[in-house]
């Protein structure tokens, strides 16, 4: 699962200290996540652990959904976004 994987890559990268810090700096039951982790056929997963991935670390929503493109965002995309929020 391509969240698991951003989660470990943002780990390695020193953004977050582990995955507690995460579950706690965003209100996420950490039992759930890790139970979830372990046996990815539970239906506890929820797809608000993904918004602060893509909010506050960069990480790309359509890879995270589709698998397609880079793990990150480019500074262009974030830049557009940003412009069509000012309008």
């Amino acid at each position: 699962m391509r969240f698991y994987t951003a989660l470990d890559t943002l780990k390695a990268m020193g953004k977050i200290r582990g995955i507690n810090t995460y579950c706690t700096a965003y209100n996420i039951d950490r039992r759930n996540l890790y139970a979830q982790r372990k046996d990815l056929e539970r239906s506890w997963f929820q797809v608000s652990w993904l918004y602060p991935m893509v909010k506050d670390f960069g990480v790309s929503a359509r890879w995270l959904l589709t698998g397609y493109g880079g793990m990150f965002e480019t500074s262009g995309f974030r830049e557009q976004i940003n412009i069509r929020k000012q309008e």
